[in-house]
Parts: C-alpha cells; sequence; structure tokens
C-alpha cells in the first residue's frame, strides 16, 4: 500500500513538473485603435495604420464630406 502510494506520488510530481516546465509561445497579439492611427503588435513586429483622408463632394446642392 505504501509502495503504491509512493508511485502514485512520484507520477503526480513528474507530471505537475512536464506541465509547469514545458514553455509556451508568446504568439500574443496586441491592437489598439488611437485617435489618429490604429497600431498593431505582435511577435514578428509592429504595424501602424493611418486614416485615409477626408474627402468633400457635392451632392444635390449640399456639401457631404466623408472618408
Amino acid at each position: 500500500m505504501q509502495s503504491l502510494m509512493l508511485a502514485g506520488g512520484l507520477a503526480l510530481a513528474a507530471f505537475a513538473a512536464v506541465l509547469f516546465a514545458t514553455p509556451t509561445p508568446a504568439e500574443a497579439v496586441v491592437c489598439a485603435k488611437g485617435v489618429y492611427r490604429a497600431g498593431c503588435a505582435g511577435p514578428r513586429g509592429a504595424a501602424v495604420a493611418t486614416r485615409p483622408p477626408v474627402r468633400c463632394y457635392y451632392r444635390a446642392g449640399r456639401r457631404v464630406c466623408a472618408r
């Protein structure tokens, strides 16, 4: 009985050691939207995107501005 408990405890300890000692990949991507631009940062670098300029035109005699 005591040897069975010892074997179970060793097996549990070995499983816990493998579980906690294995490195996990850090592949998170973080994105944020700001007032002027948006950007994302990931494991292979970062990217920034600017907003397109505002276009204004006249439709039916009224000025319309849109992105």
